[in-house]
Formats: C-alpha cells, structure tokens, sequence
C-alpha cells in the first residue's frame, strides 16, 4: 500500500520531503508532481524500479527515460552538451522542456536508448520538485505517468494513490497539477527536432 505524503506547493515540510527522499534512497517507486504533470520517479540505479515503471507503462526498451535534475551543473554531468546546443537549452530550462542528448558514461545502461545511446534530461521550475532534488542530491530517475490506453495523465494525487496503491510505495502530493507532459526535443542529431509538443512552447525549436 502506498504511502501519501501531502505537502505545500510553495513551502514544502522540510521533514517530509526528507522522509520521501529516504524512501527514494531505499528503493521506492514515487509519484510526483512537476510542472508539466504527475512523473514517476526512483533512483538512478534502482533496477526493479525501472522495471515497474516499465510494467505500469507499458513501455518497451526504446523508451527514453527522463533524468530529472536540479540544476545545469548536474545535468552536464550526465550528457553531452556542445556550445550551441548549451546556449539553447539553458535559454530554456528550468522549465517544462525534455532533451535527448548522448548520454555520458555517468549513465547506466539500460537507462540509453539502445541503438542511438541517448537518454532524457530536465531541470523543472517546481517548487516541491526542487525540494526534493536537493534533498536527495542527484537525479531523479523518471517517466511521465500516463497509463496505457489513456490520452492523458493523471492529475490528482488522491486518484494516483487510489488507482496505482499496491504499484507505487509513495505518493507526493501538493495540489493541482498540470495534465499536458513536457515538450520533448531531439538534439542528438545536431539540430533541435521537435519530438513531441506538450506544456512548453517550441517557437524558439522551429
């Protein structure tokens, strides 16, 4: 049964959020929110969790995963960024924006899209997402919670505890969240290819 930790969307409780990160570090398989949508969200090396994110998905070995970070210092720890490339996504971060870039070694393996060896990264503006960030001090290993079969996410944290208890050990929650996932944009190949459009907007990719 999962865990519901309900929390300020502006002030987050310190201790709670310390709570949740300490679950993270022991293998928890979290909800979220951000701000785009709900996510969910384990630790980087946390096998069976990405397993389970897979299983409650649906999603195949070609899925890019997200790593969801703090700040830009940590993002470059974990893809390659050239210059030009780094002028355009710090002119867009923090905010409701995934990159595929060429993963670093920093990277576990399974996390890399197979053939093209590229994962996901981010940097969200919320507040109980940057709390929680900084608490565990490394990313957060994540995917959009959107369940099979359905054209939207869920957006409420009461209805992901209702529907996903006996999947997920905890759920955060702080109110109101957004149902449109992040734009996703493509520059492992060099120039910026809009992969999906979503909550941020992509005049400056086109």
């Amino acid at each position: 049964m999962a865990k519901y930790f309900d929390v300020h969307p502006q002030t987050p409780q310190r201790r709670t959020i310390g709570t949740v990160a300490d679950s993270i570090r022991s293998g928890a398989l979290i909800a979220y929110p951000t701000d785009s949508c709900f996510a969910l969200g384990c630790q980087l090396g946390n096998r069976d969790g990405i397993n389970r994110i897979r299983s409650i998905r649906n999603l195949d070995d070609r899925h890019h995963f997200t790593l969801v970070c703090q700040n830009f210092a940590q993002l470059g720890k974990f893809v390659y960024v050239d210059n030009d490339v780094f002028r355009t996504v710090k002119a867009a971060t923090p905010g409701p924006y995934t990159f595929i870039l060429r993963a670093t070694a920093e990277v576990p393996r399974q996390l890399m899209h197979p053939k093209k060896k590229t994962v996901g990264v981010r940097i969200p503006e919320h507040t109980v997402t940057q709390a929680l960030l900084e608490e565990l001090g490394e990313p957060l290993l994540s995917s959009t919670l959107l369940l099979p079969g359905e054209e939207e996410p869920l957006t409420q944290g009461w209805e992901i505890k209702e529907r996903l208890d006996h999947v997920v050990d905890a759920v955060l929650d702080s109110g109101d969240c957004g149902t449109r996932p992040t734009t996703v944009i493509d520059f492992s190949g060099g120039a910026a290819e809009i992969v999906r459009r979503g909550a941020g907007d992509t005049a400056r990719f086109e």
